[in-house]
């Protein structure tokens, strides 16, 4: 826990936060806004708050949660709408109306709401992160693959199918070290961090875009990255 020292708009400087690191989530004042830790410097900490800061000051308290800005994957994620933090603006609306309170928490996925799990993987199997577990119809189009979480791996113990939440458990595994691990249909990334990969294949395929200045002048491959500068009214949206 810290104090603050300075507040220059959503930007506000703390001391006292030797056990906190770069990335943290921490919560702010009174109202705990949520923030995220942009830079330490010994044991002051600069705090990027994404949330309305007026009325905080100096002295007000700062507490680490310890963990990395992260996003919550699962089923679900599909159907909901969310700000820049994946905050969910329906359940937040459910709670407090159409204006959104300051320092709310909301779960980014629903924990009361049950998904219909297929399994694909079975007992014995060995398995390793990004390994399908089984499915999720999520919607009517979108099958949702169930994956065994990054730097996990072992073999299958059991595994059910049936309606679950996000949060139980609907496979267990022995990892090669011998300890059982449960699994269940959402996991937690931190969004600083890239996902791994296997392979990564170049991007050589030309990709026709079936505008002419574009695939002539500004060539776009499969795979690849564009950029799409202009001023307002130029057309972006419509490129």
């Amino acid at each position: 826990m810290g104090k603050i020292v300075k507040v220059s708009g959503p930007l506000v400087v703390a001391t006292g936060m030797l056990d906190a690191n770069m990335s943290d989530v921490v919560r702010v004042g009174e109202d705990r806004l949520i923030g995220e830790i942009l830079n330490m410097t010994g044991d002051a900490a600069s705090i990027q708050v994404y949330e309305e800061t007026s009325g905080l000051g100096p002295g007000a308290e700062v507490v680490t949660t310890g963990a990395q800005l992260s996003v919550e994957l699962g089923p679900g994620l599909l159907e909901n709408i969310y700000d820049g933090i994946q905050r969910p603006l329906e359940g937040i609306m459910a709670v407090c109306g159409s204006n959104i309170k300051r320092g709310i928490e909301v779960p980014a996925l629903d924990r009361e709401k049950k998904w219909t799990f297929v399994p694909t993987a079975k007992v014995g199997d060995k398995v390793i992160g990004g390994d399908f577990l089984g499915d999720v119809q999520e919607t009517p189009s979108v099958v949702q693959h169930i994956m065994v979480p990054v730097g996990v791996s072992g073999t299958i113990k059991s595994i059910t199918g049936g309606d679950f939440t996000v949060t139980e458990t609907v496979a267990t595994l022995e990892t090669d070290n011998g300890e059982t691990k449960e699994l269940c249909m959402m996991q937690k990334w931190p969004v600083r961090v890239g996902r791994p990969y296997t392979k990564k294949f170049p991007p050589k395929t030309p990709l026709q875009s079936g505008q002419r200045v574009i695939d002539t002048l500004f060539p776009v491959a499969k795979g690849g990255t564009a950029a799409v500068p202009g001023p307002f009214g130029s057309g972006k949206p419509v490129v």
